[in-house]
């Protein structure tokens, strides 16, 4: 009889001469077949004077005779057998015909595959197994799945009946001062040949046989252990009645942390030498898996940890955050308690804390409470329309419109046709009717910048609009009324225009109601670093850069500086130092004019500059000390004239002399005229 086996690609021709052929997982088998679906002693094939018989066994996953599941079957020549996952052909004629033979066509046969038998055939069948097994083992990373898949791996690749699986404890196996021994180890899977779990206690395997193998770090093994004179005295071995054993160590980095043991109790000399070796190689593969499975559990743990960790310090952020906002809103109480000393409304868009903008802001408070008309005075840049919004906004009228108009910006032509608008038609180009900024600014306010540079005609047409509250656009006959607060603002003199006969005269005093008069920046020095900080910081938002750092010998010579531009040529500054500098501002990022220090022609600044070694408080002190003993000077000792030059009243600078300890100094030389009525002291 002949029989063609196909198993995993593999295609094998045997010729058995004898009555009955078993065939299995077992090694007792005639044909052994290496599939986990095979039963140990699967089916027999049986040759009588009827014919040749198949003969399921129980077989867990049963026999199939031409794709038919059979328990017995007169078998026929060229049947196809089915035995888990290999595939049988049987014929009776002593040869077999190529045709016939070809018809064997499995889809996992390859071609090109020679037919092996014996040895050969085995070892092919063992480096296909070990090289699938090696795959699995790698492919597992949950260590509880890798351990039972590595007892299974082993029973299977031998042939065994039973496997067992110890490991040292957590503590002897990462304790290198601790030597494993089986006293640590515990039996962490035990199997059967048929995949299921054995509830074994430690007595059901011979613990004597695992000490030696830890011990000796060798590998063992024995066809009879009863009656092997290397266990002699094991109790173990006797009261099992153990016959074919192999055991071999586990060994990771080099140190042994575990045993893997597979015995067979019924059948002798179940292993060999080659089952050994094998069962060797697997152990130092499985203890591969085993390290790399530790690793992905230790990892899975520092990540859990990270993950513990983030959250806290989520949660810490959210508590941080928390306290901010405390402190945020402490801050806001603070501003708050300081606005009040700058006044009674919110100023917080003007930056200032000398002693002519408090007296600025306490000059708001009262004209905010009037719907008088406002006169601002300052030079170019100082902020004008920064108070006018401030007086509007603070004011009653803050829900209505607020209007400006640069009076300097447009010829009267056009002024007019903006402040008092036209009809349709008024003059070519009129294609439609436009609302003047008049009427646009009906109930609010409207202010009017640089209105020294108005013409004398514009500026009757206004006061009769100042006069009357009431106007008619251009081209129309119809008169308007509106109810509008305007506030003016000049850098020029109007006091001196209307003496030389530029300004009219009532038309000032229509807008002089109220008068606020801005300082110069060079004469409220002490806001420059203020200033200089709050603008750089809008700058960078506005460039979307981190804000630069400004060192003390930058903000000394900021300070130095007169600024004839003001706050405007301040704010141009920071902006170019945004675009400039890096981190931190330098010295050399600064513009020329600044670097020079050249004052406005004039000033009683002009001799001297800070010392830029100083902090800022003892920089602007020193500037403060020696800008009063120049004027004084400049004013030939006399305080009042003094006091002008400085842009304070006399009794502010009467202060400052005390303060600097200046009064005895001046005492003597200093011939005082008396104060012009109306001088604010």
């Amino acid at each position: 009889m002949k029989v063609i086996v196909v198993e995993d690609g593999t295609r094998t021709e045997l010729t058995i001469d004898r009555p009955v052929v078993r065939v299995g997982r077992a090694v007792d088998n005639e044909i052994r077949l290496q599939s986990n679906l095979v039963s140990r002693h699967h089916c027999r094939i049986e040759q009588g004077p009827e014919g040749t018989w198949i003969l399921d066994l129980e077989s867990s996953n049963g026999t199939q005779v031409n794709g038919e599941k059979v328990k017995r079957k007169l078998l026929a020549n060229g049947d196809r057998l089915a035995v888990g996952r290999a595939h049988l052909q049987v014929f009776f004629a002593e040869t077999t015909e190529p045709g016939e033979t070809n018809r064997l066509d499995f889809s996992r046969e390859g071609t090109g595959m020679a037919t092996l038998s014996g040895d050969a055939q085995r070892e092919r069948e063992n480096l296909r197994v070990f090289a699938r097994v090696a795959r699995e083992l790698v492919r597992e990373t949950d260590l509880q799945r890798l351990l039972r898949s590595i007892v299974d791996s082993a029973i299977a690749l031998v042939g065994a009946e039973r496997g067992f699986l110890l490991l040292a404890d957590a503590v002897a196996a990462t304790d290198p001062k601790v030597k494993p021994d089986t006293a640590t180890m515990k039996v962490r899977i035990a199997r059967s040949f048929d995949r299921e779990d054995i509830p074994v206690p430690a007595t059901r395997l011979s613990l004597g046989i695992a000490r030696k193998v830890v011990e000796t770090s060798e590998p063992l093994i024995s066809v009879d252990a009863g009656r092997d004179d290397r266990f002699t005295g094991m109790a173990s071995v006797e009261d099992l009645k153990l016959r074919s054993v192999m055991c071999t160590p586990i060994a990771i980095d080099g140190r042994v942390e575990g045993v893997l043991y597979v015995d067979n109790r019924l059948q002798q000399s179940a292993f060999g030498e080659d089952d050994l070796e094998l069962l060797r190689l697997f152990a130092d593969l499985a203890s591969i898996a085993l390290r790399n499975a530790r690793m992905v559990v230790e990892l899975v743990e520092r990540a859990s940890k990270l993950s513990v960790s983030a959250r806290q310090i989520e949660l810490l952020n959210e508590q941080l955050g928390r306290k901010v906002r405390d402190r945020d809103t402490e801050l806001a109480v603070v501003r708050a308690e300081l606005s009040r000393e700058r006044g009674r409304y919110d100023y917080g868009q003007i930056v200032g804390a000398s002693e002519g903008m408090r007296r600025v802001f306490h000059q708001l408070d009262k004209i905010i409470e009037s719907e008088l008309p406002v006169l601002i005075h300052g030079e170019s840049g100082t902020g004008k329309e920064l108070i006018a919004r401030a007086i509007h906004y603070n004011g009653a009228r803050k829900e209505k419109p607020f209007v400006t108009e640069n009076c300097a910006a447009l010829p009267d032509t056009l002024l007019e046709s903006e402040l008092f608008g036209h009809a349709r038609g008024a003059f070519t180009g009129a294609h439609r009717a436009k609302k003047g900024l008049l009427e646009q600014a009906d109930g609010g306010t409207l202010f009017l910048d640089e209105i020294g540079d108005m013409s004398p005609e514009m500026q009757k047409k206004l006061l009769r609009v100042l006069q009357e509250g009431e106007f008619r656009m251009l081209g129309s006959d119809q008169r308007i009324h509106v109810d509008v607060r305007v506030i003016a603002a000049s850098h020029r003199d109007l006091e001196q225009l209307v003496r030389e006969g530029k300004f009219r005269e009532d038309l000032f005093y229509r807008v002089n109601v109220l008068a606020v008069r801005l300082p110069a920046l060079r004469e409220r020095r002490e806001d420059i670093p203020l200033l200089a900080e709050a603008l750089l910081a809008r700058a960078a938002r506005d460039a979307s850069r981190p804000v630069p750092v400004l060192p003390r010998e930058v903000i000394a010579s900021l300070s130095a500086y007169d600024w004839p531009g003001n706050v405007r040529e301040l704010e141009n500054e920071m902006r170019r130092l945004v675009v400039l500098a890096g981190e931190e501002v330098r010295l050399e990022h600064l513009s020329a004019a600044v670097l020079e220090r050249r004052p406005i022609p004039g000033s009683p600044h002009a001799a001297f500059a800070l010392d830029s070694t100083a902090n800022i408080r003892e920089a602007v002190a020193d500037l403060e000390r020696r800008s009063i003993e120049a004027a004084i000077k400049q004013a030939n000792g006399n305080k009042s004239k003094a006091a002008q030059l400085l842009g304070i009243s006399r009794f502010a600078l009467q202060r400052k002399l005390d303060k600097y300890g200046l009064l005895e100094s001046h005492d003597d030389d200093s011939v005082d005229e008396p104060t012009p009525a109306g001088t604010p002291e």
